[in-house]
């Protein structure tokens, strides 16, 4: 069973940065494909970014690539996620996933999933 405790949510006005953090629990976390999907208020879970255990590849939704970054420090036991010029459009709760390494299929098939953080984009 792997844990998942995510911070670093707050409000932030448009055009600015925030940084996510994730810890995860257990001492398998080199070994596991880490991601982030985000939940905006009446719609769908969506997929944000993904980084492999094996550190390559990262993938990114289309949303956010060349403004999110996704990175992982495995002698921390967490993963990252930059997101820089921000929008409104990006308020939403940030979930980080995980899963045992795949290599293949970044976009869904997490089995663990942390309680979300709060991301709120002011115009």
């Amino acid at each position: 069973q792997v844990q998942l405790v995510e911070s670093g949510g707050g409000l932030v006005q448009a055009g600015g940065s925030l940084r996510l953090s994730c810890t995860a629990s257990g001492r398998t976390f080199r070994t596991y494909d880490m991601g982030w999907f985000r939940q905006a208020p009446g719609k769908e879970r969506e997929f944000v970014a993904a980084i492999s255990s094996n550190v390559y590849p990262t993938v990114y939704a289309d949303s956010v690539k060349g403004r999110f970054t996704i990175s992982r420090d495995n002698a921390k036991n967490t993963v990252y996620l930059q997101m820089n010029s921000l929008k409104p459009e990006d308020t939403a709760a940030y979930y980080c996933v995980a899963r045992p390494g795949q290599y293949s299929n970044y976009r869904n098939g997490y089995d663990y999933w942390g309680q979300g953080t709060q991301v709120t984009v002011s115009s």
